[in-house]
């Protein structure tokens, strides 16, 4: 007879520790899952600190059995999300358990039954805690770890999950490139769509950083207003983002994109920092902190983590001027190779624009759903 499981919840007053402690018991022995830094995690989960909550509410959920923590799930309304889009959703996210399927049914129940009790009609997740963070049940390539603000999970997790009625409701996808040069032909159709689109493609200024964070923020939500899932950032939570970037921020490596002195275009792009997260574990002190120093110029990888277009500028060729400009700088920093992610599995422009230059999907994340 299996052992009963017994769910204890939390609410944002709680004490979160075991909660955003628990990976480090369920991946303790994994040697492809990176850490988040605790010092990080207690401030995003924090609602004094955090502006994610300021229109949100959440409850966490934690799965005990035989005496141990074996599992984690929060229950997420995000009420931006509903006004914005007009519809009863809300999320489940931070999923992380054993695999016991007893475990896994226990604590969507009460994800749902939260949910249910405050008047939604539908689920889909895993948001952490929204699609301005990180997002998706990794469906593949079990056997490297993610990049920076990607998640990782092991193979277990979609069955857990869809055995509990969940269905696919959207792919995202995560491109990888590698390449020491671009062909001339690549170089040529640059040449002639920064001639065509006269736009100004340039690094930001860190000098004058809350100037470009404003033009940033400015072609951020009118570029995504349209895209499944999206959901706009308030100008806290754009603020919260950017302050924590900013230390691993490589100028080069943001490109803004102007037309006429107006900004049109943007792409960001950071180094992967989980090539020293992993070896940190979470700790940043006594010694994480001089590793990280040491070893930030040795990483060899980047994400291109964003890019956004505002409508009149889309289907015109910016986007691939974005991706080249930003390798090209990359080269400069001794980035051959990287990730581009997440690209929805419907961006077809995207995609193609992406496959031009040689990119090929190696990752897929799912976000599933389900009906209340």
């Amino acid at each position: 007879m299996n052992s009963p499981v017994k769910i204890i919840e939390l609410d944002v007053d709680s004490n979160l520790n075991d909660f955003i402690n628990f990976p480090h018991i369920l991946y303790k022995d994994c040697p492809f899952y990176v850490h988040h830094l605790k010092m990080e995690r207690k401030e995003f989960f924090n609602p004094k600190k955090n502006p994610f909550f300021e229109h949100a509410k959440v409850k966490y959920f934690l799965a005990e059995k035989d005496g141990k923590l074996v599992g984690r799930v929060a229950g997420i309304i995000d009420y931006n999300f509903i006004e914005f889009h007009g519809e009863k959703t809300g999320y489940f996210g931070f999923f992380d358990s054993i695999n016991d399927l007893d475990v896994a049914k226990s604590l969507f129940e009460k994800v749902e039954n939260f949910l249910k009790q405050e008047g939604i009609k539908k689920v889909i997740g895993p948001f952490n805690f929204s699609t301005n963070h990180e997002v998706g049940v990794l469906m593949n390539r079990y056997d490297e770890p993610p990049v920076v603000m990607m998640t990782y999970n092991y193979d277990y997790y979609p069955a857990l999950i869809e055995s509990n009625g969940y269905s696919k409701e959207m792919d995202l996808l995560a491109y990888k490139i590698e390449v020491e040069d671009f062909p001339e032909r690549a170089k040529r159709a640059y040449k002639l769509l920064r001639e065509r689109l006269k736009v100004d493609l340039r690094s930001v200024n860190m000098k004058r950083f809350n100037e470009e964070l404003d033009k940033v923020k400015k072609v951020y939500n009118s570029a995504w207003e349209k895209n499944w899932g999206f959901v706009p950032m308030t100008e806290k939570e754009f603020d919260f983002m950017a302050k924590n970037l900013k230390s691993i921020l490589i100028p080069d490596l943001c490109i803004i994109a102007e037309y006429e002195g107006e900004p049109v275009g943007f792409s960001l792009t950071l180094p992967d920092i989980n090539q020293i997260l992993i070896e940190l574990k979470g700790r940043l002190f006594p010694f994480g902190f001089f590793k990280f120093i040491k070893n930030f110029k040795k990483i060899d990888f980047a994400r291109v983590i964003t890019l956004g277009i505002v409508e009149k500028f889309r289907g015109k060729g910016l986007d691939y001027l974005l991706y080249y400009k930003t390798f090209e700088n990359g080269f400069k920093h001794g980035f051959y190779k990287g990730e581009l992610s997440w690209i929805l599995e419907t961006n077809k422009p995207m995609r193609l624009a992406l496959e031009k230059m040689g990119a090929y999907v190696y990752k897929t994340y799912r976000i599933y759903f389900k009906k209340l």
